[in-house]
């Protein structure tokens, strides 16, 4: 896979991203209200299958990226306690609402600091995270852009730090007509079918990290990967 996406043929190519970011920004802004009663009841399940092979211990600081209305923010703060932190990044004002709301209610505002911003330009000091979490955010972003953000991840984690990636992910020639079909509606309706599937575990080893676990999934047919790796 070369740095704009194209390999040998259209059945390994990975699908462009058209859409800008201020244009994603406001879809995630009208959608935060409402996001977790149309994708986020089918995102749980392989959300929690990331969180627990993280595997998030007390003490630890953690950046989310793409934290969308919070559940894993909530999730990583009860697993740092009283002693870790976790940041949250994330395009949308909206969703960054939903999540303060979350959070507060939970009563852990002080172990959480959310911020609006690109993953693909993190404002964070290098070597200061103990673990990121990445979930149904990476393929969102353009493919020229992936490595960009696995390479500001590199340099905010500390050595032996951990990454969890779940994305949806492609085969290749294998690819199965439910993956094409997403991926012409990705092509055709890029507002509604914004991600789309990529390499995820080719993506992280190409950033320069070890792959330490990595687990497929299915939703609707569509291979979503669980992929654990950490930093040399």
């Amino acid at each position: 896979m070369k740095g704009d996406g194209k390999m040998n043929d259209n059945a390994t190519q990975i699908r462009r991203v058209t859409r800008s970011k201020e244009a994603a920004q406001a879809t995630y802004d009208k959608m935060s209200k409402w996001y977790d009663a149309v994708s986020g009841r089918f995102e749980k399940k392989f959300r929690d299958v990331g969180l627990r092979k993280l595997n998030v211990k007390e003490g630890e600081t953690v950046l989310e990226i793409g934290f969308g209305t919070g559940h894993c923010i909530e999730a990583l703060a009860r697993s740092v306690g009283a002693s870790g932190k976790v940041y949250g990044l994330d395009i949308s004002e909206g969703m960054r609402n939903i999540t303060r709301s979350r959070v507060e209610k939970a009563g852990l505002s002080e172990r959480v600091e959310l911020q609006l911003g690109d993953a693909a330009k993190l404002a964070f000091e290098a070597d200061l995270f103990d673990a990121v979490f990445i979930s149904f955010a990476l393929e969102l972003f353009d493919t020229p852009e992936i490595p960009v953000v696995l390479q500001q991840c590199q340099r905010v984690l500390k050595r032996g730090g951990r990454i969890s990636v779940v994305a949806m992910s492609k085969r290749g020639k294998e690819d199965s007509a439910m993956v094409r079909l997403y991926e012409w509606a990705h092509t055709q309706v890029p507002n509604y079918a914004d991600c789309r599937p990529i390499y995820v575990r080719q993506a992280l080893e190409e950033a320069g990290f070890q792959i330490m676990d990595a687990t497929e999934l299915s939703l609707w047919s569509v291979p979503v990967e669980v992929v654990v790796a950490k930093k040399p």
